[in-house]
């Protein structure tokens, strides 16, 4: 007998659902495990009740039947079975839910991996940014481009602050208006998630103090969903220069983004980027 596809991820569901029940001890939940306990982990009973839904109701969410769990059943279920971020997010995956976004920040941290991919990216300029546009980490490239990020210090390295604050910036980008008017767009888009988020809340109130730019254009509430493109720069030591940009997302739940430049042949870009890093202090580590 053939299943659809529906039938498939409740089955999935289920099963995951049960996998990450047997892995848990009684101990791990505060539940007195009796000297007998033919089943492996927790009971579903005992989930059940550790979630605040029905026995019965469970077992048929592990066996696989048509019922539609809530967001908030789900979340309760996260919490009984200590899933971490990645199962959270697969669980409402399988669930056909969307995952209740977080209105907070976390701390950001650059991992080894991402890092090492960063440097990698020798002729690229590139960096890391959090959910908030704070620039985290970037490469000897992206120094030699748009300055050493390491000699900011609080809202100086996030990108709309520089974009609509910097004078070196403005000079930089030979289309500043339109640049900036689309970086602002992509920013509100991406950030309304976050809307009411303390820290978001005091860079836009420092933006509309800093800037008359951003003050006019915040209130037109423009949004768009832009993750390539050309940018033409007026570097002070190169001079023209034409890079293609790309914003990729970090798949791990934090709202990072790796922004990746790459010189085109274009106004001599690539030769005149191999030329300033030849030009950088040997000693110099980025971050």
């Amino acid at each position: 007998m053939a299943h659809s596809p529906e039938d498939t991820r409740r089955r999935e569901l289920g099963a995951f659902l049960r996998s990450r029940r047997e892995r848990l001890s009684p101990s791990d939940t505060g539940i007195a495990a009796g000297q007998r306990r033919r089943t492996p982990g927790l009971r579903r009973e005992e989930v059940a009740m550790i979630a605040g839904v029905g026995t019965t109701w469970y077992t048929w969410l592990e066996q696989g039947r048509d019922v539609r769990p809530s967001v908030e059943v789900l979340s309760a279920l996260c919490q009984a079975l200590r899933l971490d971020a990645a199962e959270q997010r697969h669980l409402f995956t399988l669930a056909g839910r969307h995952q209740p976004e977080r209105r907070r920040i976390g701390p950001a941290r650059v991992e080894g991996p991402l890092l090492h991919m960063l440097q990698s990216l020798v002729l690229q300029p590139a960096y890391v940014v959090g959910p908030r546009w704070d620039v985290l980490a970037w490469n000897d490239a992206a120094v030699v481009i748009f300055g050493d990020y390491g000699l900011l210090e609080g809202d100086a390295r996030n990108i709309i602050h520089g974009v609509f604050t910097d004078p070196q910036r403005r000079h930089l980008l030979v289309d500043w208006e339109q640049l900036a008017r689309a970086t602002l767009a992509a920013f509100r888009a991406e950030s309304a998630k976050y809307t009411g988020d303390p820290d978001f809340e005091r860079l836009i109130a420092l933006m509309m103090r800093s800037s008359p730019e951003f003050r006019e254009w915040w209130p037109q509430r423009d949004v768009v969903h832009r993750l390539s493109g050309l940018k033409h720069l007026r570097h002070p030591v190169a001079g023209p220069m034409t890079f293609e940009h790309m914003s990729l997302s970090i798949d791990d739940g934090s709202d990072m983004r790796l922004i990746v430049y790459t010189p085109l042949a274009e106004q001599s870009s690539i030769v005149k980027l191999r030329k300033l890093l030849e030009a950088l202090p040997a000693q110099r580590q980025s971050a």
